[in-house]
């Protein structure tokens, strides 16, 4: 883990965290799923298709198996909202930056030469802590979203976690990674209004990060009852006329 953050105290902070802090690796399990409707009405519509690509959160690191994770979680609440089954799959990668995805993880997807009906691209914290300049976060965003194009007609975006709550990092390196998000998030509005793409921003999200259950034993990445609570959050920051789209 690299951190970048140019502040005295924070960078002193960021140089403890790198040596002390041992991140959870990618859990065991299938990345890929299908979450079922069991309401009427679920015979008759096709199951709804969805992918994700991008870093930790979306490898389900946190978590005891891949089942557990954010993604199959949001499937899980697009299954009750749309009131169909949702099909799942993810790709995701400790440590991966906008770039990452942009020149490794997303043309692994491309190669499936198929059409999702959601595709969610999740990163932006690793770009954070490796000191990546917003320029570069916009540059790489936007390539992402006009290469993704081919794979979903309904692209969502998702913001970093709370890293401003982490139990992990020191208080000032924490409010300096508030303040780079805040920066990214900015920047990630823009390229996704001028791409088409949805942006969900979750960093200032009420998600439970306070509670005692949030964050798995590594104190970074949320646990299973930690991305149930930021799915909350997902959904209901989507808003009715994203859901409306895809109701049976």
């Amino acid at each position: 883990m690299t951190l970048g953050i140019k502040t005295p105290v924070a960078t002193i902070e960021a140089i403890w965290a790198k040596h002390t802090i041992h991140l959870a690796e990618p859990p065991a399990g299938e990345p890929s799923g299908i979450k079922k409707f069991e309401g009427s009405g679920a015979e008759a519509a096709s199951a709804l298709t969805l992918c994700a690509v991008g870093d930790s959160m979306v490898a389900g690191c946190g978590t005891q198996d891949q089942q557990e994770g954010l993604i199959p979680d949001i499937a899980e609440g697009f299954a009750k909202e749309f009131r169909r089954d949702v099909a799942w799959q993810a790709l995701g990668k400790l440590g991966a930056t906008m770039r990452r995805v942009r020149y490794r993880l997303l043309p692994e997807v491309l190669k499936l030469d198929k059409k999702f009906d959601i595709l969610i691209i999740c990163a932006g914290s690793n770009d954070i802590m490796a000191n990546r300049t917003l320029e570069e976060w916009r540059d790489d965003l936007a390539a992402v979203l006009e290469e993704a194009k081919p794979l979903s007609n309904h692209i969502v975006v998702l913001s970093p976690g709370q890293m401003q709550h982490e139990p992990s990092l020191g208080r000032a390196l924490r409010r300096a990674l508030e303040r780079e998000m805040d920066g990214q998030a900015a920047v990630s509005k823009e390229v996704c209004s001028e791409h088409h793409a949805t942006y969900v921003d979750m960093i200032h999200e009420n998600v439970h990060a306070d509670a005692p259950d949030f964050f798995s034993p590594d104190h970074f990445h949320p646990s299973a009852q930690g991305y149930q609570y930021m799915v909350d959050g997902v959904i209901a920051k989507l808003g009715v006329s994203f859901t409306q789209q895809f109701v049976a």
